[in-house]
C-alpha cells in the first residue's frame, strides 16, 4: 500500500480524495467497444434472456402489485426533459451545458421504489424460477400469474433469502421476497435509515443491524447463506444475476429516446451519470447501455467524497482488493445507498475497458442538489440519487481532454445528457422535509 501511495502518477489522485476533494477522473483504460466487448464474460445474449425471464413474470408482477398494471407488470420509469434544472445548473456553476439535460426517474419505480427494483427484484425471480421448474411445480410455457396463490407461498415459505445492504437493495429484496412466500433476512449496514429498517420489518423481513459498514453486513449475509443450504445469497458484490438485471434497463431506454425523438448517433452522442455505490447497478445499466450504443454512449460513475470506492479501485487497478479506509477516508456519508468503503471487483473488472470515467461530489452538494430540484422541477430525490446531477457540470469543466481524445468537440452541442435519480419516493415526507432543509442550510 506504501508503494501505492508513493506512486508519482497517482500520489495526485489519492491525494485528492484524501482532501476529500469533489474530483473528475478520466478512465486510460477506456476501450474502444469492439475491443471491449471481446474481453467481457457477459454479452447480449446474457441481457436479451434476462429481459425474456422478467416478460414472463409481469403477468405475477401485474396480480400481485396492483400499481404495476398500467405497464402490464413492467417494472419501469419515465424519462422526462429538466430544462429548467439545466438552467439552474448553469447560473449555480458558471458552465454552460451544451445538449439536452434528461432524468431518469428510477427513483419511482414501483415495488421498491428506486433502482435496486430492477436487480434485485430480477434476482429473486429467477431463484423462484429455478426451484419451481426444478420441483415440477412450473414450466415457462405457464402463465407465471401462479407465483401469486397460497401454492407457491407455502412451497417458498422452507427457503431463505439472505441479503447485506445499506438500505435499498435490502428493500428490494425484502419486499419482492416476502410477497412470494420467502423468509428473507436483510443485514443492514450502520448507514441505512431507519424508515428503511422500519418498512422491511412491517413488510414482514427479518432485519440484523450491524455497527459496522456495508462491507461486514454482506459478510454476516454471505456467512448465513453458507451455514444453511436451503438460504440464497444475494451477493451485491459479485452476482451476475444482479448485473444482468439492471443490465434491462437500457432496452427500455431505447424506446423511451425514441418516444422524445432523441437520436443517439456518431453526430448525437449520450452521456449517463449513474450514482455509483459497490457498482452494481449502475455497472449493469451501463454495460446494458454500451451493448445497444456501443461507442455513441459515454458513461460516468458518481460517488460521494467520503466513499469513493469504486473510483479508487479503478485509478489504482486494485478494485476490490482496496478500499477508501486503506487510504484513510471514513466512508460515513449522506447518501446512505453509496456509502460502501470496498467496490466489487466482479464489475469493476468487467467495467474497466467500457466505462468513461468517474467523479465525486460532496454531502452538501447533495443537499444543495436535492434543495434546487425540488424548487426548480417539483422533484424530490433522495441524497444518493443526486450524485449523478453535477455530472454535466464537471463534464464541460473538466472534459476537454475527454472530449479531444473521443473527437467529440463538435457534437457536443447535439448531445444528450441523462441523469439517473436512482432512488426517493418511499422516503417519508418528514424525512424529505429534513433533507430540503439541509439543502437551505448549505446554500
Amino acid at each position: 500500500m506504501e508503494a501505492l501511495l508513493l506512486n508519482e502518477t497517482l500520489q495526485p489522485l489519492i491525494q485528492s480524495l484524501t482532501s476529500l476533494e469533489e474530483l473528475f477522473w478520466v478512465n486510460p483504460k477506456k476501450e474502444l467497444f469492439d475491443s471491449s466487448i471481446k474481453k467481457s464474460p457477459l454479452g447480449l445474449d446474457d441481457v436479451i434472456e434476462a429481459e425474456e425471464r422478467l416478460k414472463r413474470f409481469a403477468p405475477y408482477i401485474a396480480t400481485a402489485f396492483p400499481e404495476t398494471r398500467p405497464m402490464k407488470g413492467i417494472i419501469e420509469s419515465l424519462l422526462i426533459s429538466i430544462a429548467s434544472m439545466k438552467e439552474a445548473l448553469e447560473q449555480q456553476f458558471n458552465q454552460k451545458i451544451h445538449g439536452d439535460l434528461l432524468l431518469k426517474r428510477d427513483s419511482n419505480l414501483p415495488i421498491s421504489g428506486s433502482i435496486k427494483a430492477r436487480g434485485g427484484i430480477y434476482e429473486v425471480l429467477k431463484y423462484a424460477e429455478e426451484l419451481a421448474i426444478e420441483h415440477e411445480l412450473l414450466t415457462i410455457h405457464k402463465d407465471y400469474s401462479i407465483f401469486d396463490s397460497q401454492t407457491f407461498r407455502d412451497f417458498f415459505s422452507q427457503y431463505t433469502i439472505a441479503v447485506g445492504s445499506t438500505g435499498n437493495l435490502g428493500l428490494s429484496i425484502g419486499i419482492i421476497g416476502t410477497k412470494l412466500g420467502f423468509n428473507v433476512t436483510v443485514h443492514m449496514s450502520s448507514d441505512a435509515k431507519q424508515w428503511k429498517k422500519d418498512l422491511l420489518r412491517k413488510k414482514g423481513a427479518t432485519v440484523i443491524e450491524y455497527e459496522s459498514d456495508y462491507s461486514k453486513a454482506v459478510e454476516e449475509g454471505r456467512r448465513q447463506a453458507e451455514k444453511d443450504p436451503s438460504c440464497h445469497f444475494v451477493d451485491d458484490e459479485n452476482s451476475m444475476d444482479l448485473f444482468l438485471g439492471y443490465a434491462v434497463a437500457a432496452f427500455r431506454l431505447v424506446k423511451q429516446l425514441e418516444e422524445l425523438e432523441v437520436t443517439v448517433d456518431e453526430d448525437h452522442p449520450l452521456f449517463v451519470y449513474l450514482p455509483c455505490g459497490v457498482g452494481g447497478g449502475p455497472g449493469g445499466i451501463a454495460f446494458g447501455l454500451k451493448l445497444l450504443f456501443q461507442d455513441h454512449v459515454h458513461c460516468f460513475f458518481a460517488e460521494p467524497t467520503h466513499s469513493p470506492s469504486m473510483l479508487l479501485g479503478l485509478m489504482t487497478g486494485l478494485h476490490d482488493k482496496i478500499s477508501v479506509q486503506d487510504i484513510g477516508i471514513d466512508n460515513i456519508t449522506a447518501a446512505d445507498g453509496l456509502a460502501v468503503g470496498r467496490p466489487s471487483g466482479f464489475v469493476g473488472k468487467v467495467m474497466e475497458p467500457f466505462l468513461s470515467g468517474s467523479y465525486t461530489v460532496s454531502d452538501d452538494q447533495l443537499y444543495s442538489l436535492l434543495k434546487k430540484l425540488v424548487d426548480t422541477e417539483e422533484i424530490y430525490l433522495e441524497p444518493s440519487a443526486l450524485a449523478g446531477m453535477i455530472g454535466p457540470t464537471m463534464l464541460f469543466r473538466d472534459g476537454t481532454n475527454y472530449f479531444k481524445k473521443n473527437q467529440l468537440n463538435k457534437q457536443m452541442g447535439s448531445a444528450t445528457h441523462i441523469v439517473w435519480g436512482t432512488g426517493g419516493s418511499m422516503v417519508p415526507k418528514e424525512v424529505m422535509t429534513e433533507y430540503y432543509q439541509k439543502g437551505k442550510e448549505w446554500i
